[in-house]
């Protein structure tokens, strides 16, 4: 089925209260869409709407809420009159970093909820006014979506499973003449990396004593090295903004978008380089040794949990079998 280039009618941008959201909320109403922006708080909104030149209309919208889904939904049709939206940028997310191994369960299930389930949450809900319009589903996800960051697997892991629902639904909306678009942004200027920085270093203080033995300088090393990258190289929001507008407006959006100027060599390095090529790299941008945890792996017997097996260690250093 030919589709259509949906350059006006409303579209809905969630998480627009800072960042990327806020610029893609911004850039659109500029350019003469109606914009629904979901937003945590009413200040939130009543800020967009003062910066905004176009229209804006602001939502109490969190995505984990299954009633503000609904009724944002509902919100959108009476606006306009029955036709419905022609786009959907999922753009509400959290980030998570932590050794994988002590992550609280909690903090990874939220996460999820968060940047995976409340996104498919808000898909099911207006696939039909997509399929009424033709529009386009615009998710922003991250070059998680392939480079996984030392510290942000389970972070990563959710924008993974966003990828993969992006991938599924491009085949299965094509009846419909909807486009499906992946925005992939990579070192994003924005106040979520200094957010992220600090609950990184927030996160260190509820460590063990063991925990901190074992992980402190590595995480340390990778939360000062990403974020000094994306301070000194960064990409200013307003790129992904240019991108979600470009997936509107083309007549044949790119299925994926890399935005940002690290963006497309770390998705070379993926695509290209073997997985052992690709961990030293990974090493060498983090800023993290061969070796790490517990100096080399060697777990000091008085920091050890209590109840946890200690290797014993043969005569001449080899360590036997427990």
């Amino acid at each position: 089925m030919k589709n259509s280039t949906p350059a006006t009618g409303a579209v809905v941008v969630t998480g627009t209260s800072t960042g990327i959201g806020r610029a893609v909320a911004l850039r659109l109403a500029a350019n003469g869409y109606q914009v629904f922006a979901g937003v945590r708080k009413e200040s939130d909104g009543a800020e967009l709407r003062n910066a905004a030149r176009g229209s804006i209309e602001p939502l109490i919208l969190d995505v984990t809420n299954s009633d503000h889904i609904k009724a944002a939904a509902q919100r959108v049709l009476e606006a306009t009159d029955g036709r419905g939206a022609v786009g959907l940028v999922n753009n509400a997310g959290v980030g998570i970093t932590s050794p994988t191994e002590i992550v609280p369960m909690a903090t990874i299930r939220r996460s999820f909820e968060i940047n995976f389930f409340g996104q498919l949450e808000m898909i099911q809900e207006f696939l039909p006014q997509l399929r009424q319009t033709r529009g386009r589903l615009i998710n922003i996800g991250s070059i998680g979506n392939r480079v996984v960051m030392p510290f942000a697997g389970p972070l990563n892991a959710s924008k993974w499973a966003l990828a993969a629902i992006n991938h599924a639904l491009r085949v299965e909306l094509l009846p419909w003449g909807i486009h499906v678009v992946l925005i992939e942004p990579a070192s994003i200027k924005t106040a979520a990396v200094d957010k992220l920085e600090q609950d990184g270093l927030d996160n260190i203080t509820q460590f063990s004593d063991h925990e901190r033995f074992l992980y402190e300088d590595a995480y340390r090393s990778m939360l000062g090295n990403a974020t000094m990258h994306v301070r000194r190289l960064g990409t200013s929001s307003e790129a992904v903004a240019k991108a979600v507008h470009r997936s509107m407006v083309s007549p044949r959006p790119k299925a994926r978008y890399l935005v940002g100027k690290s963006a497309r060599p770390l998705a070379a390095v993926v695509k290209y380089a073997p997985d052992r090529l690709y961990d030293k790299v990974r090493l060498k941008v983090f800023a993290l040794p061969k070796s790490f945890g517990a100096r080399a792996g060697e777990a000091q017997p008085h920091l050890m949990p209590q109840g946890t097996n200690q290797p014993k260690v043969a005569t001449d250093g080899r360590r036997k079998a427990a």
